[in-house]
C-alpha cells in the first residue's frame, strides 16, 4: 500500500507520498504542492529553522484528490512539534516586560532574540539592552518579525494595545503570550481567539497567581467537595495606586489604554474566583472615585454576584488605600466550613473553620512584583513559561486558554455595565 503523509510543520502543512518507510531529508515546508515521491527508512530532517519532532496525531481515509493522486494510499497525518530553544519575541519593556525576558533567558528552552519598544524611537536609542544584552532591539513589532524568526511574541504593553499586537504576532503564524487583561472588551478579545484558531497558533493568558499554594489549594479542595455546597464568596481587595502610579501623561488612568481597576489590578482575583468556582452573573455593582479625581474611571466599588454553580458573592476593591497595598482576599462559606485566604496577595490562609479537614500548611508564596514604588501580584511568572514551553515542545495543555481569558474580560465588561451607569 502507498502512503500519503501530511505533516503539519510550524503553521505549514506539508506532504509526500511514500511506500510505507520513508526517509525525508530534502524538503522544507514551503509549498504542500510539491510533494516529493520517497522511499526508504525513516529519518526526519528538514529545512526548517529548527528542527522537530514527529509523532503520529491520527490516520484518515484519504479525500477524492489524494485517492486521485495516491492510489488508494494510506493516509496518516503527523504532529510535528517544535524543538528547543523557542525563540522569543518582548513587546514592551517596562517593569513587566523585563520580568518577562528574564523568565525567558532564565530557561535552557528558550532564547530571546527580540525586545521591543517604541520609546526607543522617540528616545533615538534602538541598541541592544544590557538586560538582554543577546538580544537585538527594535521599535516596533513589525520590524522584528520581518527580521527574525519568531515563535513566540509576548505582549506586556498597555491593556489597550494587548489585542492589535496579538494580532499581528498571530498574523505572522507566531503564538502570544498576553499580559493581563487580555484586552479591554469582549469583542476584540473574540477577534483574536478567531484569528489565533484560523492560524492554529496558541494565545497564553498571563494569570500567574493561579499557581499561588493558596489559590492551588482552594482549586483542589473545592474540586474534592471539600466545602460542600458553596454558599457564598466574599472577595475583598484594597490596594494602594497614588501620584507614584498615575503619573501625568502616562497611559494609566485613562480609559482607552488603562480600561480601570477591574481589568489592570484586580482581574488576577476574579480570574481565581473564576477558576476556582466557575462563572456567575453579576446582579449590580456601585463604584465610586474617592481619591483619584484626575482618572477617567472609578478608583473602588462593590459588586454582588450570583454563582452558576449556586451562592452568591461579593467583590469589594479600592485603589484609595493610604501608603501601600492592604489586602487581597477570598472568604468561602460552605456547609462544611468556613476559610479565608489573606494576606496582601491572597497568599496566606488566615481563618480555618472546617472540622472534617486537615488544616494545610501552604508553601511560602514568591514575593510581590516590585515595579518601583509600588508593588503588584506575586512573581510567579517561571510558572507561566513552565507551561508555554511544555506545551510548544512537549504537548501539555494550555493552562490559562483564551477562552478563559475572554470569560474574566466579560464578567469585567458586565461589572462596568451596571457600576458605571448607576445614578
Amino acid at each position: 500500500m502507498g502512503l500519503v503523509v501530511l505533516l503539519t510543520v510550524g503553521h505549514h502543512e506539508v506532504g509526500f507520498q511514500g511506500e510505507d518507510v520513508f526517509d525525508l531529508d530534502v524538503f522544507g515546508a514551503t509549498d504542500a504542492r510539491q510533494r516529493p515521491k520517497l522511499g526508504g527508512r525513516t529519518n526526519a530532517k528538514f529545512g526548517l529553522s529548527h528542527d522537530i519532532h514527529i509523532e503520529i496525531m491520527q490516520e484518515l481515509r484519504p479525500t477524492r484528490h489524494q485517492r486521485d493522486h495516491a492510489h488508494d494510499a494510506k493516509v496518516v497525518r503527523y504532529l510535528c512539534r517544535m524543538k528547543a530553544p523557542v525563540r522569543f519575541a518582548v513587546v514592551g519593556c517596562g517593569h513587566i516586560g523585563k520580568r518577562h525576558a528574564a523568565m525567558i533567558q532564565g530557561d535552557e528552552r528558550a532564547t530571546l532574540v527580540a525586545v521591543v519598544d517604541r520609546a526607543w524611537a522617540e528616545e533615538g536609542d534602538v541598541s541592544r539592552r544590557p538586560w538582554a544584552p543577546e538580544a537585538r532591539a527594535f521599535a516596533t513589532l513589525s520590524s522584528a518579525l520581518t527580521s527574525l524568526d519568531v515563535d513566540v511574541v509576548v505582549v506586556a504593553t498597555p491593556n489597550g494595545s494587548h489585542i492589535d499586537l496579538a494580532c499581528e504576532a498571530v498574523a505572522a503564524g507566531c503564538h502570544v503570550v498576553v499580559e493581563k487583561p487580555l484586552g479591554l472588551d469582549v469583542a476584540s478579545v473574540e477577534r483574536l481567539k478567531i484569528d489565533a484558531e484560523a492560524k492554529d497558533v496558541r494565545v497564553f493568558g498571563v494569570m500567574q497567581n493561579r499557581y499561588a499554594p493558596a489559590a492551588q489549594w482552594l482549586k483542589q479542595t473545592h474540586e474534592s467537595g471539600g466545602f460542600g455546597e458553596v454558599l457564598q464568596v466574599h472577595v475583598q481587595c484594597l490596594w494602594n495606586r497614588d501620584e507614584r502610579y498615575y503619573t501625568p501623561g502616562s497611559w494609566r488612568g485613562t480609559m482607552d489604554q488603562d480600561g480601570g481597576p477591574l481589568f489592570t489590578q484586580f482581574s488576577h482575583f476574579i480570574d481565581i474566583l473564576m477558576w476556582v468556582f466557575g462563572p456567575f452573573d453579576v446582579e449590580d455593582a456601585h463604584f465610586v472615585n474617592q481619591t483619584h479625581p484626575d482618572t477617567a474611571f472609578e478608583d473602588g466599588g462593590t459588586v454582588r454576584f450570583q454563582l452558576s454553580h449556586g451562592g452568591w458573592g461579593t467583590l469589594t476593591f479600592s485603589t484609595s488605600s493610604p501608603h501601600c497595598n492592604f489586602e487581597s482576599s477570598m472568604t468561602v462559606m460552605g456547609h462544611k466550613g468556613t476559610v479565608r485566604i489573606g494576606g496582601q496577595y491572597m497568599d496566606r490562609l488566615e481563618e480555618f473553620q472546617m472540622p472534617d479537614t486537615l488544616k494545610p500548611t501552604l508553601a511560602q508564596a514568591p514575593p510581590p512584583n516590585d515595579y518601583g514604588g509600588y508593588t503588584g501580584s506575586a512573581a510567579n511568572h517561571h510558572h507561566v513559561y513552565d507551561n508555554v514551553l511544555g506545551v510548544l515542545l512537549d504537548g501539555h495543555d494550555v493552562a490559562t486558554p483564551v477562552e478563559e481569558g475572554l470569560a474574566v474580560v466579560a464578567a469585567i465588561e458586565a461589572m462596568h455595565a451596571k457600576g458605571r451607569t448607576q445614578k
